[in-house]
Formats: structure tokens, sequence, C-alpha cells
């Protein structure tokens, strides 16, 4: 890994840590998120990946995704994202609004990740699949999905016909398996035709399947 990785000077000025994944390095299963979110400077464990340099340690989606896991029978996942650093906005938020606890000071919001900044962030995401060498990266969403597909060469053909759809990955030898992202998981699962226990429960079944 680069620990003080440069690469891209609009992530680097706006971060206060790089968010490198966590968990057993040999887990069967990476859960890939897009990037860290910003979070609250002043939370005791729930900050945001930029203050924690942890994938996925957000209040509201690094607590859903990893419930999620351990609900379905894999608490020992290994979290990630595509893009380590945070991606800063040039539009301030209030942190009362975010759902964080209220500050006299307006926080970054974050915003997409551009598709170079992706590129040039892919080579650590495959440093760390290729360490860890799970059986499946299960991609939050389109962007998380869009990156490990891009890792083959491949482009992602609408993102809500392939979630929960396994897409075997014969160079990186094994399979991805795209889900909804936690933060928008309430809005979509009932459009994809779930209830909130049927999708947790497919989401479970798929990952059995692959694992084995």
């Amino acid at each position: 890994m680069a620990p003080g990785c440069r690469r891209c000077p609009a992530l680097v000025s706006g971060r206060e840590r790089i968010s490198w994944g966590t968990g057993p390095g040999d887990a069967d299963v990476i859960v890939v998120g897009e990037a860290p979110g910003y979070g609250n400077p002043e939370a005791d464990r729930w900050r945001g990946g930029n203050w924690t340099g942890k994938a996925y340690t957000s209040r509201h989606s690094g607590r859903r995704i990893r419930r999620l896991l351990a609900d379905v029978g894999f608490p020992d996942a290994y979290y990630t994202n595509a893009v380590k650093c945070f991606p800063a906005s040039e539009e301030p938020r209030s942190s009362e609004a975010s759902g964080e606890a209220a500050s006299k000071d307006e926080t970054p919001t974050n915003r997409e990740p551009t598709p170079g900044e992706r590129e040039r962030c892919r080579d650590h995401l495959l440093a760390e699949i290729d360490s860890v060498s799970p059986a499946v990266v299960l991609a939050t969403g389109k962007h998380a999905t869009t990156s490990v597909l891009a890792a083959e060469g491949r482009e992602l053909d609408g993102f809500l016909d392939c979630v929960l759809e396994p897409i075997p990955l014969g160079g990186l030898g094994l399979t991805l398996l795209p889900i909804l992202h936690p933060s928008y998981q309430d809005v979509w699962v009932a459009r994809l035709g779930y209830e909130p226990e049927e999708y947790r429960t497919a989401v479970g079944e798929a990952l059995e399947d692959l694992v084995g």
C-alpha cells in the first residue's frame, strides 16, 4: 500500500486520513464501498473513515452493512472502499442535517469519485483483494460494482438488473456479488420486489452458495 499516496490532488486536499480496508486477512468475503464518509470527528467509535482511517465506519452505512453481514452469518468480512480518500464536495453541509451530532462548524459533504480517481486507486483495491484472496467481493452500490468490473476491463450495464446476480471474475479468480448500498437500501429494496427480511435472506443465501 502507499501510506502517503498523493495521486489525486483533489482527494489529498480534502482528506484527514487514508481509509484502508480492515478485517481478517483470510476473509471469505470482501465488502467494497464507494469511498469513505467524512463522519463526525467528535464521535467515540462510529466516526467516518476520513477520521478513523478505516472503511465503513460511519454511523449510518457502516453500522448497517456490518449488521447485515453479521445477521446472515458473515461477521468476519473484510471491509474496504474502491476509493480510499474522502471525496470532498465544494459545498459544505451542516452536521445536524446529515443526521450526526450538531457542531458549530459546517462539515464537508461528499461527492462521487471521478472515473480518474477510481482508476488511480484501483491498484490499491486489487492489492487488498490479492492479499486477502476471498471467494466473493460484495460490492455495495453502483460505483463499487463499476470499479471492480473495470479491473477486468468490463463495464456495468444496468446496476439494478445485476443486484444479487453473481458475476464470475476469471482474472481475479473470484465472484462479484453486487448488492444495494446501505444508504439507499430502504428506497430500492421494495422496487426490486423484496420485503426487507426477504432481501436480507437473499443476501445470506447468495453468500452461502458462493462461499461454499
